[in-house]
């Protein structure tokens, strides 16, 4: 279901490894609030206070699990190459490639879903990590537009931060739509058809 963490590091990297790769799999398949620590833990094959001396709340852990998650598609996108060596294409390209990878990995994508919706409410407790993750992935997204619509000939005249803001609605609304209907729905055949409407033909 999800991609396994590398074993490497010390033993309580090691550990903390397990427990993050056993969570992320009980969230994706039962949803936050259904799973205990008590159950990642026993999935981990370790005790409660075990799990605890590493997690000490369940909130904490959350948050960790969906660092994990884009770290693993960071990696997925840059894998085999140095991201200064990259055009900006080419990270597109990339990303588009992720998008289709992603489908692989439902439970992963359905965790994601379920939790930024959630989040929304200022009292959840990954709240104020989606705002500063869509607040970054803006920034990232208009700058990498901006240089893709002035390499264009002739330049593309379209706002860098008004697209960004629209291709990451694009991307999560798909997702959202691929669970509910995944024989129906393309994610990466439609963020193609939406860069192609801009005028940008990565194909």
């Amino acid at each position: 279901m999800n991609e396994p963490t590398p074993r490497r590091g010390t033993k309580g990297e090691r550990t903390r490894a397990r427990i993050l790769d056993s969570a992320m799999e009980l969230f994706s398949r039962s949803g936050f609030h259904a799973v205990s620590l008590r159950d990642i833990a026993a999935h981990a094959g370790m005790t409660h206070a075990g799990l605890l001396h590493h997690f000490p709340g369940k909130d904490e852990l959350l948050i960790q699990v969906l660092t994990r998650r884009e770290e693993l598609a960071a990696q997925q996108v840059l894998a085999s190459a140095d991201a200064s060596e990259l055009g900006p294409a080419e990270i597109v390209v990339r990303h588009l490639d992720q998008i289709a990878h992603n489908a692989g990995t439902p439970g992963l994508v359905g965790l994601f879903v379920k939790v930024s919706g959630e989040a929304a409410d200022p009292g959840h407790p990954a709240h104020a990590y989606f705002v500063e993750r869509y607040r970054r992935l803006r920034r990232r997204t208009a700058r990498l537009l901006a240089v893709l619509f002035e390499q264009h000939d002739p330049p593309l005249k379209h706002d860098p931060d008004a697209v960004a803001q629209q291709l990451l609605a694009l991307v999560d609304g798909l997702q959202t739509q691929w669970l509910l209907d995944p024989g129906e729905v393309d994610m990466r055949a439609s963020v193609v058809a939406f860069f192609s409407q801009l005028g940008l033909d990565l194909e």
